[in-house]
């Protein structure tokens, strides 16, 4: 059943007084293989990133945002050190609650994405994170979205709710 926009719910999620800002952007080149840290990188327009290998595939996960807030929770749990490129979001945000751009737009520099699902953990966490790690991550995957307006963003730019 959809949300009442009227309720007092709708009122409370729909408040975000606060920006955030890009810390990383990691492009993927191919399966399996190690994630290209870069300072800036372009959005195309119900597709991907230029560059990451999801370019061009399903738009619903164009791209893919984790918190930078966390990362400690992560490592903690996984009982390790926790760099971006493990997790293999396109990139990091810090500042604002990445879930409470689910259904919404926001836009990143030049780029206008729409939060579309929550970013679940696949079964590669676990080789990488060691024991445990699928289940360190669940709760803290992120968001995908899908890139509704194209164009370039970078390291430092705000995150800001439409």
């Amino acid at each position: 059943m959809p949300l009442n926009p009227d309720s007092e719910l709708a009122r409370l999620m729909a408040t975000l007084p606060q920006v955030g800002k890009v810390e990383w952007i990691g492009l993927r080149p191919a399966r399996e293989k190690v994630m290209l840290e870069v300072e800036s990188a372009e959005a195309l327009t119900a597709g991907g990133l230029r560059g990451d290998r999801y370019k061009g595939g399903s738009g619903k996960r164009g791209i893919t945002l984790i918190q930078a807030e966390h990362l400690p929770v992560i490592a903690a749990l996984a009982g390790r050190d926790v760099l971006p490129a493990l997790l293999r979001r396109n990139v990091v945000v810090s500042g604002i609650p990445l879930i409470a751009l689910k259904a919404r737009q926001f836009r990143i520099g030049d780029v206008v994405l729409q939060g579309t699902d929550p970013c679940d953990p696949c079964s590669r966490m676990e080789t990488a994170l060691g024991a445990g790690g699928y289940n360190a991550m669940r709760g803290h995957g992120g968001l995908c979205a899908r890139i509704v307006s194209g164009g370039s963003f970078r390291i430092g730019d705000e995150v800001v709710a439409l």
